[in-house]
């Protein structure tokens, strides 16, 4: 077949967490002779020292085009990827734009797509936390609410989207392409033994991340956070990769060596995997951190009153903390005090959702899967193979 002739789709990155997500669907892509997939980084977040980590490491094409639009405030970044997604679509209509995640590059995309006429397939659709304070929450509900593909990760997000009128057809579970990743990656992370790198042993610590606004911007709530970690660090030490804004507020705050707290700088994804692999349980505000350590069966507690992912709660080994940092000892004692666990999680997360979103979207390129809620009369709208 022809460079002519066939389907290209555009795959659209922004931040960390889309790189994973993305990796095996471009993988899966690339293997369909129908398909031309090519990749967009738009620099939302960008760090030259961690490039190589997303394009080496996890196996991704160097992007087509950098947009390098960096970072601001949301309306600021948001319109920026929507002015230069403009312009290159200007240049080059792909036939379809697929995007990943919740991040203000995916909204963007998807809102230029959608007004281009350019049909739109979202990876990771129908999350939702019931909280609209959070950002990422309206980005995920207007990116599904004009998505004409949406790829779901679990039966309680398809639910949620039936519940706001999106046809049936439109919906595609297919698993967790974040859990792909990893699945490929996890050997290769435990042999760079970050464990011993760091100063721990395998199973005798904790792994800590904290970025959220609501955790880290208010100095009086994260140094409650932080005084509770540090007596959480006499039963068990504490790994805590910084990231840059948590560290600002720190430095702010006079924050500095905490007995049995070991600041790291932020880690690449083999790394912080490893690190993952390999601890007790891990405390945490990251989403996809609850989802990795739901498949690796680590015990994970959420610093957060609510989750868009509560698969991971009731299939998985994720407890939410809630809005006081005060329960967060009883809740590592009583992880402490309990079994360890193997390896979880829900169907289909089982290092295939990349292959069945291309199998999708092969069929829909060859139409026999249309946007809009038209099907074949062999619909492939839930995918379980």
């Amino acid at each position: 077949m022809s460079e002519r002739t066939k389907t290209v789709i555009c795959c659209v990155v922004g931040a960390r967490p889309n790189f994973m997500k993305m990796a095996p669907v471009i993988e899966g892509l690339k293997r369909r002779p129908s398909l031309r997939p090519y990749l967009v980084h738009t620099g939302q977040h960008y760090d030259s020292a961690l490039s190589h980590v997303f394009f080496e490491e996890l196996g991704l094409p160097r992007p087509d085009h950098d947009l390098g639009v960096g970072s601001g405030s949301h309306a600021r970044q948001t319109a920026a990827v929507m002015t230069a997604l403009d312009e290159l679509w200007d240049r080059e209509r792909p036939d379809l734009v697929v995007v990943a995640g919740d991040v203000n590059s995916t909204v963007a995309a998807a809102l230029v797509a959608a007004k281009r006429g350019i049909p739109t397939a979202h990876v990771e659709a129908g999350l939702r936390s019931r909280d609209r304070t959070m950002p990422e929450e309206l980005n995920r509900i207007v990116t599904d609410a004009i998505s004409d593909i949406l790829f779901v990760t679990s039966a309680d997000a398809v639910e949620n989207l039936r519940a706001e009128g999106i046809p049936a057809p439109k919906i595609h579970l297919v698993g967790n392409p974040m859990i792909d990743t990893l699945r490929r990656h996890v050997a290769a992370a435990r042999e760079r033994d970050t464990i011993a790198r760091v100063g721990a042993t395998r199973g005798g610590f904790a792994l800590m991340t904290l970025h959220r606004p609501s955790n880290v911007d208010d100095p009086a709530r994260l140094g409650r956070i932080m005084l509770r970690v540090e007596s959480i660090a006499r039963r068990i030490p504490v790994i805590f990769p910084v990231h840059p804004r948590t560290r600002a507020q720190l430095e702010s705050m006079g924050g500095g060596a905490m007995d049995g707290v070991r600041l790291e700088p932020p880690l690449g994804y083999l790394d912080f995997l490893g690190l993952l692999e390999g601890c007790r349980l891990v405390i945490t505000d990251s989403g996809g951190v609850q989802e990795e350590s739901t498949a690796l069966g680590v015990p994970c507690i959420t610093l957060r009153a609510n989750t868009e992912r509560p698969v991971t709660i009731h299939e998985g080994t994720n407890r939410l903390a809630g809005d006081d940092p005060d329960v967060l000892e009883g809740l590592v004692a009583e992880i402490l005090a309990g079994p360890e666990r193997g390896p979880t999680g829900p169907a289909l997360w089982d290092g295939r959702a990349g292959e069945r979103i291309a199998s999708v979207l092969d069929s829909w390129a060859a139409g026999r899967v249309a946007p809009g809620g038209l099907t074949s009369p062999e619909p492939v709208d839930i995918i379980k193979d």
